[in-house]
């Protein structure tokens, strides 16, 4: 695998770029010619995405995976302008309707769920302990843009505890308000568990009381036309994430499944 980052695609912020060499059987590459599949995904979904494109490598011969990850309305407005994407994957449902309601995309499937936490750095120098801690004037705070999934989560959260957040900075996407916490850049974030799960000892997370007031549903379609080779093999990446081996690499990074809250 080889990880490399790339400027912006259209009129979107510095995505992640994850290309996979993959291997696949018969048609998929003809007379040595090699097949690139690029598939665009939320930010949070990282880790897990590229465990499951090393195993699309595994299956696929002379096929390239190509993950770009962002925020989900960034990648959104890319396909919208035309950037080439055969599959996405997006952290809310609202963002995937857009591209729906354009026809842009086939059906989406949903795969896996995803709820709110709050990261603080190691030692959580700021005290932070509540929700509530959240609104003091003295913690500064860093949050998704509300256009952005889990920005739109937040609020709902917000407005939930009846709270007026007033965040230093918005961000485009999770890992970009993560990075904030674990710069020390900021007392206090609100990301994905997921993402607390991933960033090991380099944050603190701070479950979030009671049942969920936002959980996060993530859809996956293919991009673009059916019919031709390249639809099918990005159908079959989208049917790895939903099967059970899909499932269970999910699980294993903190998502939940479709119908359950993590």
């Amino acid at each position: 695998m080889r990880v490399r980052s790339r400027g912006r695609l259209l009129a979107g912020p510095l995505a992640v770029t994850v290309a996979v060499l993959a291997g696949c059987s018969g048609t998929d590459a003809r007379d040595g010619d090699d097949t690139t599949l690029t598939v665009f995904a939320a930010a949070s979904l990282q880790g897990a995405f590229e465990r499951l494109a090393d195993r699309f490598e595994d299956e696929h011969e002379g096929v390239t995976v190509e993950l770009s990850l962002a925020g989900s309305s960034d990648l959104a407005a890319q396909i919208q302008q035309g950037a080439p994407a055969d599959v996405f994957a997006s952290a809310d449902t609202p963002t995937m309707a857009r591209l729906v309601a354009d026809g842009l995309v086939g059906t989406p499937a949903d795969f896996a769920t995803n709820t709110l936490q709050i990261a603080v750095p190691p030692g959580n120098p700021a005290g932070v302990e509540t929700l509530d801690d959240l609104a003091a004037p003295d913690v500064a705070l860093v949050l998704c843009a509300p256009q952005v999934p889990c920005g739109a989560a937040s609020t709902k959260v917000a407005d939930a505890a009846g709270l007026d957040l007033a965040p230093v900075s918005e961000e485009q996407s999770v890992t970009d308000v993560l990075g904030k916490v674990v710069a020390g850049e900021a007392d206090a974030g609100l990301v994905y568990v997921t993402d607390v799960a991933a960033a090991g000892d380099d944050v603190e997370g701070i479950d979030l009381p009671g049942p969920p007031d936002a959980v996060n549903t993530y859809p996956i379609a293919t991009v673009g036309d059916d019919g031709d080779a390249r639809a099918d093999l990005a159908q079959r990446f989208v049917d790895l994430v939903l099967s059970d081996e899909g499932q269970e690499t999910l699980a294993g990074f903190g998502f939940a499944a479709p119908d359950a809250s993590p």
